[in-house]
């Protein structure tokens, strides 16, 4: 079992910068893919960012590639997600994501364990 704790997010102006961190409470954390999702209000859920075990791979949705970067230490049970130059179009809950395959965390379907949500709201 792991139990994922969000915290990071806010409010910021266009432009403007946050980083969102997941600390999961559970064993073997090193052993999980983790990754980030988001929704809007209306729309569906989306793919964002995901990160391999060791930290060695990692993936990017195209809107958030070169502004986006994920990161994880294992160390201390933690993945962040370092946002830059941030748009409107960003605005939405943020939830991070364990499974011990990768490409579950790419898909987003039967993903293991979630976290709670982080509200990123971004004004032009």
């Amino acid at each position: 079992q792991q139990q994922l704790v969000e915290s990071g997010g806010g409010l910021v102006q266009a432009g403007g910068s946050l980083r969102l961190s997941c600390v999961g409470f559970g064993r073997s954390f090193s052993s999980y893919a983790m990754g980030w999702f988001r929704q809007a209000p209306g729309r569906e859920r989306e793919f964002v960012s995901s990160i391999s075990w060791t930290g060695g791979t990692t993936y990017y949705q195209d809107s958030v590639k070169g502004r986006f970067t994920i990161s994880r230490d294992n160390a201390k049970n933690a993945v962040y997600l370092q946002m830059n130059n941030l748009k409107p179009e960003d605005t939405a809950a943020y939830y991070c994501a364990a499974d011990p395959k990768l490409q579950t965390v790419v898909s987003g379907r039967s993903i293991a364990f979630w976290g709670q949500g982080a509200q990123v709201t971004v004004s032009s």
